[in-house]
């Protein structure tokens, strides 16, 4: 087996994200729930690697990112390595110590790179960068509920400074202009850049056009960082073209659930028009968590005895206000993973339940789902909306397959999760 593309993602919905957009645009995809331990299947194009490394220690998501980076090396097609692709979030999700920076920067001197592109531009979940400057939607980042992530708050919005406090490298911009005249143009800005001194460089584009134009000037690249957006555009430059047989899934059967641990403003909107459309839905309190109430058998009894009447919901997310008041109860750290560890553990107990459609909310939860699922590997099917698909897996703990997607938490539209059951009964 060998592939053109290896990926490294920072979190588990990202990765998926990825994945998605490379499906869409035509290559097979599998998703490696950190390094494979198993082999992967013949016919893939592209493996991505889902790291949890979003928001540890920079020092060891360099260390894990190194170690997916070695693996990914060793399976590229005869005579030369993969291209790789290390994926982060859409909102660039970072701290003045990292991820980002320290991870691009290592993954550089691996591969021997004297220029990468940076970019999380993804026009479809209006996500776009303009002038070096990211807006979500109509605002930028510094102004959207990003500014309040528990963890890496976003409060500037100008991309080349946020990455430049996080790098030795210098970093520089490839302006709309250039990404609007075409491979050519970037090319040369490339040139002119590395010519400066500059080895890393924030790429403007505001539209999906501007992505596929940008595309072909990153064909020789040995490494490409961004969100899942550049994505839509790199199959072609190995000749893939889209597909329907891509994204084709074992059909899906057995019971439907959600289970949400983001706090985003879209996942809570969802979790409300859940509940609003009259769906059982059960609210898992963290305080009870941490006085040690048995949260995960009371959820599981509940769910029995609704399951059989379509898809439920057992949901922690809460109101920015609300999840600092819990944060100031119990720390940050401990209420994050208190809530994770539930989840998960929920999520174990519905598959048992027969559970075999589930929703996954949550960057954090989904890793933490993942992982009590023993989910090693995840073949990637069809888009239900943009950056998030449905995936099937063969875990121990439904060995007779599991459909399940992984959103990121600002991602879908209000009816998101009744959403994703029609779309797989298609």
């Amino acid at each position: 087996m060998s592939i053109a593309l290896g990926c490294i993602a920072d979190d588990f919905t990202g990765a998926t994200d990825l994945a998605n957009n490379l499906v869409r645009a035509g290559m097979r995809v599998v998703q490696s729930i950190g390094l494979p331990d198993a082999p992967v299947d013949d016919g893939v194009d592209a493996v991505v690697i889902a790291l949890k490394s979003r928001t540890i220690a920079p020092e060891e998501a360099v260390a894990q990112s190194l170690l997916a980076l070695q693996w990914l090396r060793s399976q590229g097609p005869s005579g030369r390595a993969p291209q790789i692709y290390f994926k982060y979030c859409s909102t660039f999700d970072s701290t003045a110590r990292g991820n980002i920076g320290p991870v691009a920067e290592a993954l550089m001197d691996a591969l021997g790179c004297g220029f990468t592109i940076a970019t999380p531009a993804f026009p479809d979940n209006q996500r776009t960068v303009f002038k070096g400057h990211l807006f979500v939607g109509d605002v930028l980042l510094s102004d959207s509920g990003m500014r309040h992530h528990p963890l890496t708050p976003m409060t500037d919005a100008n991309l080349v400074r946020v990455l430049q406090a996080q790098t030795r490298r210098r970093v520089g911009l490839i302006e709309h202009a250039t990404v609007a005249a075409g491979e050519a143009a970037v090319r040369a800005r490339i040139a002119a850049l590395q010519a400066e001194g500059v080895s890393m460089a924030i790429v403007d584009a505001v539209s999906n056009d501007d992505l596929l134009r940008l595309g072909p000037a990153l064909k020789d690249m040995a490494l490409v960082t961004a969100g899942s957006g550049v994505a839509i555009a790199l199959p072609a430059n190995f000749g893939i073209r889209p597909t329907p047989q891509a994204a084709s899934l074992p059909a899906a059967c057995g019971l439907q659930a959600v289970v949400s641990g983001s706090c985003s403003v879209a996942t809570n909107a969802q979790v409300a028009h859940f509940i609003a459309s009259g769906r059982p839905a059960l609210a898992v309190d963290p305080l009870r968590i941490a006085a040690g109430e048995d949260e995960v058998g009371k959820a599981l009894a509940w769910a029995r005895q609704h399951l059989d009447s379509g898809p439920v919901l057992v949901y922690s997310t809460a109101e920015s206000s609300a999840v600092k008041a819990v944060q100031g109860r119990l720390g940050a750290e401990q209420a994050g993973a208190l809530v994770e560890q539930t989840i998960a553990a929920i999520a174990r107990g519905l598959v048992a339940l027969g559970v075999r459609q589930l929703v996954v909310a949550g960057g954090e939860t989904s890793g933490a789902c993942v992982q009590a699922l023993q989910i090693a590997q995840m073949r990637i099917g069809p888009q239900i909306a943009p950056g998030v698909p449905w995936c099937h897996a063969m875990p121990p703990t439904a060995p007779d397959g599991l459909h399940i997607t992984l959103k990121s938490g600002n991602f879908g539209a209000e009816d998101f999760f009744t959403q994703a059951f029609a779309a797989l009964a298609h």
